[in-house]
């Protein structure tokens, strides 16, 4: 295991995915019954949500996340009751009053900020938040989570050169599940992979298995002490899979073949997780 890191700990992770596993799917059987008017599924990428939370410090750093990052929510203090009086829209949803959109909004007291469903605008804002922890004499370092579709905005380049030329404190972690709603990475960009564009702001890239647990931990506990120790940013690649639509709204058999979909299952973070601790004992 990489260091840092024990069995313990590797069985809290796995406990914290099998909860937003089934809080997830219990969301997604609301929006089919019409009691959840939007739903966007982190299945398949909880590996990459809850290791990474695990490497940081809840209550000190900072987590802007995007519309599909309920582990990450949930890692870093949000309740299953919390969770769902906000796709209810009910009174005491602590981040909007159920104003926004399910999850949309901030908890200041657990450092969690998801500003809007509009894509990528949170990055910009989480880089100006890191600017501000350092401009406080903070040692916070700032997680932005955003999916391979967000990577080709305008919003993600301002905020990775910014982040880079001033050396701030950030993590921006890419979940790349191979599609931006309906269109595959292939017709999104040119290049192979989202961590090679790291180098281009002059920060390092690195892509790892979203799937893995200990390696997302891995990577994210270094790209935090580079932070930490004042040598700015970190991209983070972590290639998951998107078991579900984009939203309800979608139907992704328009798009994703019957073969694709049967072999998603193949990386389920959470069996993978739940096998490799089977196999240690």
């Amino acid at each position: 295991l990489p260091a840092g890191l024990n069995p313990e700990d590797l069985l809290e992770m796995y406990s914290t995915m099998v909860l937003v596993r089934t809080l997830d799917e219990r969301i997604w059987l609301m929006n089919r019954q019409g009691k959840a008017a939007i739903v966007a599924s982190c299945q398949g990428h909880e590996g990459a949500q809850v290791a990474s939370v695990a490497a940081l410090r809840p209550g000190t750093d900072l987590f802007y996340t995007y519309y599909r990052d309920l582990g990450v929510m949930i890692s870093v203090g949000m309740t299953p009751v919390q969770i769902m009086l906000a796709f209810m829209a009910k009174a005491g949803e602590p981040m909007s009053g159920a104003r926004q959109f399910p999850s949309q909004g901030a908890i200041p007291d657990l450092g969690l900020v998801n500003l809007s469903n509009v894509v990528a605008t949170h990055l910009p804002q989480g880089v100006g938040a890191a600017l501000a922890k350092r401009m406080q004499g903070s040692d916070a370092v700032v997680a932005i989570y955003f999916g391979d579709g967000a990577s080709s905005t305008g919003d993600c380049h301002e905020a990775m050169n910014f982040a880079a030329v001033h050396r701030l404190p950030v993590i921006f972690v890419c979940e790349n599940n191979g599609y931006a709603i309906s269109v595959p990475v292939s017709k999104q960009m040119a290049v192979d992979s989202i961590a090679t564009r790291a180098a281009g702001y002059g920060m390092p890239g690195v892509t790892v298995d979203g799937t893995d647990a200990a390696a997302v931990y891995e990577v994210t506990a270094a790209a935090a002490e580079r932070a930490r120790a004042g040598e700015g940013p970190t991209l983070i690649e972590a290639m998951v899979e998107r078991f579900k639509p984009h939203t309800g709204d979608d139907d992704h058999t328009r798009y994703r073949s019957a073969e694709e979909l049967t072999n998603l299952l193949s990386r389920d973070p959470v069996q993978i997780l739940r096998s490799q601790l089977v196999a240690s004992g």
